[in-house]
């Protein structure tokens, strides 16, 4: 079974991760793992400790973990938070297959979906070579200017396709003189995919780079 989390960016969002938090360190164990990566992407800020003290001490570990793999000086920048709802979000419950394009989280699995798993495991290394080792990838996408159409610069991102690639959650995020970034999460493998190549190759050359100025690298992490 997995737990989605939706709208982590108003009030009822940050109540139903905060009940979801209560007791825990991180999201899925005792240490950070993709999952801390994907929802700390979707938080736009950390939240109050006076209102949310576990999500917002959970948000504190996250953000160190990721300081200490990127000890470059940042700029800082600022976070605009939408109108919050006045209803609390829930944690739901589904059966809905791993994806990285989403902030579903799997709980403890049964023996029955445990021997399901492996039989699929098997049934696709017949078919196909086994694939290497995968990362979870934080990128920041900077436009050329406030007059930037942000939706079709993202869609230009999410337009490039290759094998062992796949897009995941994003979110604009504010930088100054009424410029925003786009700040998005992929999912590569890690034979088939340089992250270097997608930037220098893809995301800054025609046509995308019409809309895209430079990409950065904020967290890159083994999965």
């Amino acid at each position: 079974m997995a737990v989605t989390f939706s709208d982590l960016h108003t009030e009822a969002g940050l109540k139903s991760l905060e009940a979801f938090l209560s007791g825990k360190t991180y999201i899925s164990g005792d240490q950070i793992t993709k999952d801390d990566v994907k929802v700390y992407a979707a938080v736009l800020d950390k939240p109050s400790a006076d209102l949310y003290p576990s999500a917002s001490q959970w948000y504190e570990c996250v953000a160190s973990k990721l300081a200490s793999s990127f000890p470059g000086k940042a700029s800082g920048v600022g976070i605009s938070v939408q109108a919050p709802s006045t209803e609390a979000a829930p944690v739901k419950e589904s059966a809905a297959d791993d994806d990285d394009d989403d902030l579903d989280l799997f709980g403890d699995e049964t023996e029955e979906e445990k021997k399901a798993a492996e039989e699929r495991d098997q049934a696709k290394a017949s078919t196909k070579k086994k694939e290497s080792g995968k990362s979870s990838v934080l990128m920041d996408v900077k436009p050329w200017d406030d007059e930037t159409d942000m939706k079709k610069l993202e869609e230009a991102v999410r337009s490039v396709e290759m094998p062992g690639l796949l897009w995941g959650a994003s979110k604009l995020v504010p930088v100054g003189y009424g410029i925003k970034k786009l700040t998005i999460m992929l999912t590569i493998v890690d034979d088939l995919v340089s992250v270097d190549s997608l930037i220098e190759e893809r995301l800054t050359v025609e046509p995308i780079n019409e809309y895209v100025q430079s990409c950065d690298i904020v967290a890159f992490n083994k999965i």
